[in-house]
């Protein structure tokens, strides 16, 4: 049995225009400028979100000055409209967030709050998770290429943020991302395979995923990791989709494989805490009503790994 997606990752949604050349005409984007609208994204990846994480508050472009400021980055134009992003400090915000992933969700209000990516993403409508998924990226990238890799001068950010310069040899950098295979493993029938990782609250769950090494293809990369991770090998390896996962660069690319069930499973040691087959049944029931299935917590929303899993409880 093969599946599809039954809709486009949450964070795989985007719909302006984000083509290279307007962010290097100063003429085209000295014109939106004035109409243009701005995101803030603090420290921890948040920006302020209404009505219960389903909509962006931005602000007008004019509150920031005449022009783009030197920290700005272009996410895009729409109808006309230019929307930027632009970096805040902690203390323009509220208490800043604890470092590391937070489990816990907050309470979703009415009134604008400072959310992340993990728990809005899948609430935002295409536009604004577009915008929030590239602004995230983008900033996560300015703040680790500060220095050139080359010379170790100091780099500044050009192209309206899609690039940094080194100020001594002159150097190009543009923003990285690492590729990581994701992958639904089934039997073929009625039972997936799920693995809990270390570190993570007692029944979470999800589907199985690593980086891309060098020289290693992706379907190379997800026979690999399943085997390492769990100990079992897998056959009808298929491309389902990819969904981008700024925490801090990654790029999904989401995969399904047939594995035989009766073939015991071994755990990396370290990495992963638990894993067992589930069936289908279970697997409609705990996305239906999280909580429901004891100790059979899913993946959130926002990820790739929520799609694959709600995808193949449907498919049967």
């Amino acid at each position: 049995m093969s599946f599809e997606l039954v809709e486009l990752p949450a964070l795989s949604r985007f719909t302006v225009d984000r083509r290279e050349q307007l962010r290097g005409d100063a003429e085209r984007i000295a014109q939106l400028w004035p109409k243009a609208r701005v995101l803030t994204v603090d420290g921890q990846g948040r920006t302020l979100v209404a009505d219960r994480g389903t909509r962006l508050v931005d602000r007008p472009a004019v509150e920031f000055g005449d022009e783009p400021p030197d920290d700005a980055v272009l996410l895009g134009e729409r109808d006309g409209v230019a929307y930027w992003a632009v970096p805040v400090a902690g203390d323009e915000t509220e208490v800043a967030a604890p470092a590391g992933r937070v489990w816990a969700r907050p309470e979703l209000t009415d009134e604008p709050q400072w959310l992340d990516l993990r728990t809005c993403g899948a609430l935002l409508d295409d536009t604004g998770a577009g915008l929030f998924t590239s602004a995230v990226a983008l900033f996560h990238w300015h703040r680790s290429a500060r220095f050139c890799a080359v010379c170790g001068g100091a780099q500044e950010s050009v192209k309206s943020g899609w690039a940094r310069v080194c100020s001594r040899c002159g150097r190009e950098e543009y923003p990285r991302t690492d590729a990581a295979v994701i992958c639904l493993v089934h039997d073929g029938a009625d039972r997936v395979l799920l693995a809990r990782g270390e570190g993570w609250p007692a029944g979470r769950y999800s589907v199985l995923a690593g980086f891309v090494e060098a020289g290693e293809s992706l379907e190379a990369c997800v026979a690999r990791e399943v085997e390492e991770e769990v100990g079992v090998e897998v056959g009808e390896i298929r491309y389902l989709g990819s969904q981008p996962w700024p925490f801090p660069r990654s790029l999904m690319i989401g995969f399904q494989a047939v594995a035989d069930p009766a073939v015991p499973l071994r755990l990396a040691d370290g990495e992963i805490a638990q894993a067992r087959w589930v069936s289908r049944a279970d697997v409609r029931q705990a996305l239906e009503a999280p909580g429901s299935v004891p100790d059979l917590l899913l993946a959130p929303g926002a990820s790739i790994a929520y799609r694959m899993i709600q995808s193949w409880a449907l498919a049967g």
